[in-house]
């Protein structure tokens, strides 16, 4: 199953391979090299169809659990300033995304969706100390009553030229349904009320929808 965000590059990526493989058969004559075209061709197609990929999640709907967002490598855990929406300090939880890394986002928890704005900015490495401040990104803020607002921030990377934020205020969100995406991979931040008890460790590998980031 693929994302809807990758068939237009899915398509266009299938031709062009087709393409060049069909014209390495006719205007190529050494063997190898031809079978290299065509061995090319296919790995390019492989991997744009694993950039896209959305494998259904079994995400278990649990209010006092904050569920991580996206796949990927815990690669921060801090007490930081949050200065854009809530002004006050928060507990940071940052999720880095490799290429191979499936790159949908999901709603972290169930809710109302009480601010989403888009910033648009450079595309430094995503674990640059300031890529969460001057890199594209959007910020989104869920509230419900059992856990108080969360924020997620989607975040660009050098890699990544295009990030998708489906969250529109007053939305209504779906704990573990699809909030966007992250066109090959980047980074998310979650920024959680102070005592949540958080349920990760720094490097610990996360599956989005599935797996508990923290507690309240």
């Amino acid at each position: 199953m693929f994302h809807k965000e990758g068939f237009k590059i899915i398509i266009n990526t299938f031709l062009l391979c087709t393409a060049i493989a069909i014209l390495a058969e006719y205007r190529i004559d050494h063997f190898w090299l031809q079978k290299a075209v065509h061995l090319l061709s296919v790995v390019v197609l492989v991997l744009v169809l694993q950039f896209f990929r959305n494998p259904k999640r079994n995400t278990v709907p649990n209010d006092s659990h904050i569920i991580s967002p996206v796949d990927g490598k815990v690669v921060v855990i801090e007490e930081v300033f949050e200065k854009e929406y809530f002004k006050d300090k928060r507990l940071q939880v940052s999720i880095f995304m490799s290429p191979l890394n499936v790159h949908v986002t999901r709603y972290a928890i169930s809710g109302s969706v009480v601010f989403s704005k888009y910033h648009p900015g450079k595309y430094l490495v995503a674990w640059h100390p300031k890529s969460s401040k001057l890199n594209e990104r959007t910020t989104v803020v869920v509230e419900n009553k059992t856990v108080g607002q969360i924020l997620y921030r989607q975040i660009a990377g050098a890699v990544a030229r295009r990030i998708v934020n489906y969250a529109k205020v007053g939305d209504e969100a779906i704990q573990g349904a699809d909030a966007g995406f992250i066109k090959f991979g980047s980074r998310v931040d979650l920024f959680l009320p102070l005592g949540t008890k958080i349920k990760v460790q720094k490097d610990q590998i996360v599956k989005g929808g599935e797996d508990c980031i923290a507690e309240v």
